[in-house]
């Protein structure tokens, strides 16, 4: 226990969806027994004010046959076996329908507590679970000590209510062994009802106080320190140190590709220093493409590629931003530029066919 102390202190910050996950899939839920005892109270108490009446009347008929010709009934007959087959059926017919709704009603139960669940690691064998010094611990433990506390509580607490309900009817409790069946089964089941509604209200209060409790002490063992909310983030989203040298080596990739298309283009059209962007054109292409681009830094070396290969380099200021802006690299560009670069690609073109002109 002193142990435990000083680690649920630093889980300051609330469970991740994922760690609610997590445990849902382990089998660690919030589940109250007390709630189930209070749908178990509630399903007999609806058998045996709905059902007792009936189920008296299913078995009444077998056993009054056998009552009044028992000295007709041979133990190996044919007759004492159509006899007993009948009252097998009878009595599995009567208690198949107490069994469907108790069943039901352990079923919701669970399901009012928390989503359908199936996991395996609630009964998988560990050591902790077969070890004695694990199982003493356990027995000693603060949960231990609640739970003994609670179930003195709860018997005290519906020990005093049966009391104060069956002891006004001890008059009648004492007549009913010489009344008539039909009005000691009216009586029984009369008394029956008052012990069940006492006992579902105490049991209500507690079982609502206990799944509060139990609540409570689940959250907060699915509390969170700081480190393992920044540990759960680093698994999903990824180390942002990590992610960040990865986006760096793209970026160098993406630029070492780009410095070497440059030698290739047709055109660069500069700002003429802040800006560079650099164009590719030929006749089976349908619009010139955008095949490097950069500022400051970046356009300096795009420019300093393009004079060591003899490209050419136009300066255009309000075209090198409008392109620098609107076109990505590998793109064509927009439509609205084209006028404009097509008559810087003409101003290159007819240059060089100048300068070939010259050379032959």
């Amino acid at each position: 226990m002193s142990d435990e102390a000083p680690e649920q202190a630093s889980k300051t910050e609330d469970p991740s969806q994922k760690k609610l996950e997590d445990a849902h899939k382990k089998g660690d839920v919030a589940k109250s027994q007390e709630v189930v005892t209070w749908f178990m109270l509630l399903g007999s108490a609806v058998i045996f004010a709905m059902l007792a009446p009936s189920t008296a009347a299913s078995l009444m008929g077998p056993l009054k046959v056998v009552m009044a010709n028992a000295d007709q009934f041979e133990l190996g007959g044919s007759g004492f076996s159509v006899f007993f087959n009948g009252l097998a059926w009878a009595l599995l017919g009567t208690v198949m329908v107490p069994l469907v709704i108790l069943s039901s009603c352990a079923v919701a139960a669970n399901l009012i507590q928390h989503r359908p669940l199936v996991s395996a690691e609630p009964i998988t064998p560990k050591f902790s679970k077969i070890s004695p010094f694990a199982g003493a611990k356990r027995l000693f433990s603060s949960e231990s000590l609640v739970n003994f506390g609670k179930g003195i509580f709860k018997i005290t607490v519906v020990g005093i209510v049966l009391f104060f309900v069956v002891w006004p009817e001890r008059d009648r409790l004492d007549t009913m062994m010489t009344a008539d069946p039909l009005i000691m089964l009216a009586d029984f089941q009369e008394i029956g009802l008052k012990i069940f509604g006492a006992t579902l209200a105490i049991v209500t209060i507690i079982a609502l106080a206990d799944y509060i409790y139990v609540r409570q002490k689940w959250w907060k063992r699915q509390m969170m320190t700081v480190q393992e909310t920044r540990d759960e983030y680093k698994q999903m989203e990824g180390d942002p140190k990590v992610k960040g040298r990865i986006r760096q080596l793209r970026h160098e990739r993406s630029r070492k590709r780009m410095m070497a298309a440059v030698p290739d283009a047709t055109v660069v059209i500069t700002n003429p220093t802040h800006f560079a962007v650099a164009l590719k054109y030929d006749r089976a292409m349908g619009a010139p493409q955008c095949v490097a681009k950069g500022a400051d830094a970046v356009a300096f070396r795009i420019r300093e590629l393009a004079k060591e290969h003899d490209v050419p380099i136009v300066e255009n200021p309000p075209l090198a931003r409008a392109l620098f802006a609107s076109v990505e690299v590998d793109d064509t560009i927009p439509n609205e530029h084209f006028k404009a670069v097509a008559e810087v690609i003409g101003f290159v073109m007819r240059l060089k066919k100048g300068a070939n002109w010259k050379a032959g």
